[in-house]
């Protein structure tokens, strides 16, 4: 049974789905980390597994989570990639097998699922983290280095958005999974808005939600709003919209002595999902075209992106199990989201 402090590098890794997630977020950072290898990969769909096979044969490809499970000796890290409402059964069961455990957002369902798994992997002393990879996207990472400098002076307002036009869903466990299991916008794309939100400006002390359902039939949210009011004064605004015919700007911030501005979504996805690998000299680098601007209407400045960067959360999971370090993301954060969108999904019954 692998144990945090029995793992040496190479980390033997087994991923669980090979949809967008293990696919395009977890298998390419794995495979390109030294520190890290790929050795099982878990999917039943006869194109992923060809798939899976061919980007990465050194991998064993098995149908389920309880053939990996099996296998556990043989791993020291288990990556849950799968839909949301599987994420606690699955991470309790690697806990449970021996393993360390990244589990993908949203954490949990319930507070009360996320505490009880805190709880457990302290009591087994393993290692539990969260992949809030949007924590290293490109304009974030800008976002912050500006409020580190005092650019925006106090800031006071807060905008933030993931939105985009598609009013037919295609067919997948998102379009059909309630919140109750984990689906709609606000667990999905509301779990990284959130985090981000209470990264820059801190605990929150209130709450406001417009939580909507636009598709005709949808099982769940397609159109949220939340407003968070957080203790340091600053009031945050962000939406998740998968019906936005014109889209708002992604980051919308205004301070005491001057604002910032960014349109358009980070390009890693997007890359990854064209093909690209993170090792590509290119990788994470922005067009200055669609760089953000700060200052004060008829003087604003282009602000250079910093580059985007998925990877360093792996390099800190690599220096969490090897080295000892604070894992990459604190589930206690993970935690705090689930928190929150549990309190929205009150406000809005």
């Amino acid at each position: 049974m692998a144990t945090h402090a029995a793992i040496s590098s190479p980390i033997r890794t087994g991923v669980i789905g090979f949809g967008t997630s293990g696919r395009v977020f977890h298998s390419p950072f794995i495979s390109g980390n030294p520190e890290f290898s790929l050795d099982l990969i878990v999917t039943a769909d006869p194109e992923r597994r060809a798939q899976a096979s061919h980007l990465y044969p050194d991998a064993q490809i098995v149908a389920t989570a309880d053939n990996l499970l099996d296998r556990a000796d043989e791993l020291d890290v288990v990556v849950i990639g799968s839909p949301s409402g599987t994420h606690v059964d699955l991470a309790n069961a690697a806990l449970d097998a021996g393993l360390a455990v990244v589990v993908d957002k949203p954490f949990s369902i319930t507070p009360e699922q996320g505490r009880a798994l805190i709880e457990k992997a302290q009591r087994l002393g393993l290692l539990l983290t969260v992949f809030q990879n949007r924590r290293w996207d490109g304009d974030f990472l800008t976002l912050r280095s500006l409020l580190a400098d005092g650019a925006l002076g106090q800031v006071r307002r807060f905008e933030s958005r993931f939105e985009w036009w598609k009013p037919v869903q295609a067919k997948s466990w998102k379009a059909e999974a309630t919140s109750l299991e984990g689906g709609g916008v606000l667990y999905d794309l509301g779990a990284h808005l959130i985090d981000q939100a209470l990264q820059l400006f801190g605990p929150v002390d209130d709450v406001y939600a417009e939580v909507l359902t636009r598709r005709e039939g949808g099982a769940a949210d397609d159109d949220t709003f939340v407003a968070l009011h957080h203790g340091s004064g600053v009031q945050s605004h962000l939406w998740m919209n998968g019906m936005a015919a014109k889209v708002g700007p992604r980051f919308h911030v205004l301070g005491s002595t001057a604002g910032y501005t960014k349109w358009g979504l980070d390009g890693q996805e997007s890359a990854l999902k064209g093909g690209a690998l993170p090792t590509d000299e290119g990788y994470g680098v922005e067009a200055e075209s669609t760089w953000g601007v700060l200052g004060i209407d008829g003087a604003l400045t282009k602000v250079p992106t910093t580059r985007g960067d998925y990877g360093a959360f792996y390099v800190g999971l690599a220096d969490a199990l090897l080295r000892g370090a604070p894992e990459p993301v604190d589930p206690r954060d993970a935690l705090r989201v689930i928190e929150i969108i549990e309190r929205v999904h009150r406000l809005a019954d």
